[in-house]
This record gives structure tokens, sequence and C-alpha cells, in this order.
């Protein structure tokens, strides 16, 4: 069976995939620019750091398709990046948005010094450049899940089937497709290596149980949703084998920002002695930020935490703390780091970018 499509793009038409009304309904909402790309990456819409960058990119794209090209490349290259720089605001942790943008306004900046390239031509390329993005993502992640699964095989070669443990939504619905942690359960599951994978609900959105949940039952992987609170329980009762979970940004030496309740899962890995991976893309790994100290956590809504839809479920008047994401630190992350380059120790990451 093939894979969820989150993303649809074709000839300058891009629909999404409205993740607010998972599970119970699958509805395509369009994008008809960069404005609508970003209400629906704050609005979590859609949502993972992969996806957040190509829904922002590809949201360019059709303005830019939409737009006749300017007098001149300059004042192009002054538009692409006032566009960039307002997606990039949408949700500060997750750095892919980020670097995409350096990378498109570094294409724009050759582009406007090529003195044989025009401004429609230059236009054309940057088109290009920013529709390639969903491909490439796609190769990424189906790289990653290979890597990833090989590695887990290896590490655990006595075992005919393995037990894996994962957090929040890294598949389909999280990149522009396969999915980077859930992809790698996507590869154990293909070579008949998983017995069981434990999805946890992760509160307080609900991403577990919504929408990874979703996608597992979708593709008939064999799976069990678990409360958050019952992970270290799990552990014990049914001998995980490997935690794996995604990032939405990591730092230079390896401490990996993660939805809220990765760092508490880590800590109950080592605590079990279970390895502990991390799956993202080098586009996830932000060199010029040395540690997890320097890395943006966002607090979200409060209502998040006291509602379930419209309906209050917290008393009236107390207070939340309700961050979007932890920080792991580099030393928990026993497995390694999974990329498309290959699986890392946290210290190895810096000679391969």
């Amino acid at each position: 069976m093939a894979t969820l499509q989150a993303i649809k793009y074709n000839d300058g038409q891009l629909e999404i995939l409205d993740q607010l009304l998972l599970p119970e309904s699958c509805t395509f909402v369009p994008i008809w620019n960069v404005e609508d790309a970003w209400a629906a990456i704050r609005e979590m819409k859609v949502r993972g750091a992969p996806a957040i960058a190509i829904v922002g990119c590809l949201s360019l794209a059709v303005e830019l398709r939409k737009l006749a090209a300017p007098e001149t490349k300059e004042e192009l290259c002054r538009l692409v990046q006032e566009k960039l720089d307002y997606l990039v605001t949408s949700r500060p942790t997750a750095v892919n948005m980020h670097l995409a943008a350096e990378a498109c306004v570094k294409l724009c900046t050759q582009l406007t010094d090529n003195t044989s390239v025009n401004v429609a031509e230059a236009k054309d390329d940057i088109v290009k450049h920013l529709e390639a993005m969903l491909a490439n993502d796609i190769a990424d992640n189906r790289a990653i899940g290979e890597h990833g699964a090989s590695d887990i095989m290896k590490k655990n070669a006595t075992k005919d089937k393995l037990r894996m443990m994962t957090h929040c939504n890294t598949g389909s619905l999280a990149t522009a497709g396969y999915g980077t942690a859930l992809g790698v359960i996507r590869s154990l599951h293909t070579a008949s290596k998983l017995d069981q994978v434990y999805c946890t609900e992760t509160r307080p959105y609900n991403q577990g149980s919504r929408l990874t949940a979703f996608e597992l039952v979708y593709e008939k992987i064999p799976a069990t949703l678990i409360c958050d609170s019952m992970a270290a329980a799990a552990m014990k009762q049914f001998k995980i084998d490997a935690v794996i979970v995604g990032a939405d940004r990591v730092a230079a030496n390896g401490d990996t920002a993660n939805k809220i309740g990765t760092y508490q899962l880590a800590v109950l890995a080592k605590s079990h002695d279970i390895l502990f991976y991390v799956a993202a893309p080098f586009s996830s790994i932000d060199f010029q930020i040395p540690n997890g100290h320097s890395i943006p956590i966002e607090e979200r809504p409060h209502s998040e935490m006291t509602h379930t839809g419209s309906i209050r479920t917290a008393a009236a008047g107390i207070n939340c703390w309700n961050p979007g994401f932890d920080v792991t630190p580099a030393e928990l992350i026993t497995g390694g780091i999974i990329t498309e380059k290959g699986v890392f120790k946290p210290d190895q990451l810096a000679p391969h970018q």
C-alpha cells in the first residue's frame, strides 16, 4: 500500500492535508500564497520540520509562478527574501525553514551577480529550486529509513523481530512522504523485522494518537498506542529494543530539540539500557548553534492543555506552561543520529556537513 500523501503539488497548485481534522476527516485545503502557508504552519494544519519547510517554499513557488517578472533581479531578490523571512517566523524552533530560506537567498544572490541571466530566467531558476524540495525530501527520507533500519538490525543481530517505541509524528504527515523516524520503522516492517511499534499519544496536541496511529493503521503496521505516562512501564513490560524519534533542530554538538516529552523518553531509555535514536535529515542540523542551550523553544497556547476541541478539561483559572519542545542532551542519544548520509554518533556530525 502506498504511504499517505500530505502535500500535493502540481504545476503551481498546492494543497495540504489539514491535520487538525485527522483522524475524523481527510480534507485537503488549497494554499494560494505565502500568507496561507504561514497561517497553516502556525495553526499546525501542517507540522513537522521537513513539511514546514516544503510547504513554505512551495507557497513561494506558487506566488512566483503567478507573478510577472520584476524589472530587475535586485527587486526579485528583495521580494523573495522578504517572503522567506516572513515564513521563518511561523514556527521558530524548527530549523529546516530557516536553512531552506538561506539556501534560496544564496541562489538569488548568485543569479543577481550572474550577468548572463536575465530577470525572467532568474525567476524560473528560483521556482525550479523551490519545487525540487518535494522530490529531494522523499529521497532523503527513504535513505534515512534504510540507514536506520540497517543500524538497528545490526545492533540487535540476535533478535528475529524488534519492538520499537516512537513519539509524536514523524511519518508521511510530517514530511514530503515516507517519514524520518517512522520511515525507519516502515523499513523495519518491510524487512519483516518489526514485531510491534509502541507510539505515545504525545500530549497535549496528541500527534501520536491522532496522526501516527492513523498512519500505522492505514498501512497495517503492527502498533499499540500508549499514554505518555505509560512509557517507562511499557519499556519494562514489553522489552523495547530501541526508541526512535525525529528532530526539529539538532545543535552542532548533537543536542536535539524535538516534541515535548522526548527528553523524558531518552532518560527512561538510558535507565532501561535501551538504544535511543534520533532520525532527521541533515537540513535539521544547525551547525551555527553550538549546543541545545541556544535553541529557541516555542511556547504554545494554554488552550492546547486546558481544552479538548471546544470542551474545557482543566479547571478554569489554572496557570499553564506549554512548551512545544524540549532538548535531549547528546549523551542520551545512545543509538546515534540517523541521516540520509548514514548513522552518526552526535559528536561525529560536523565533519559530514
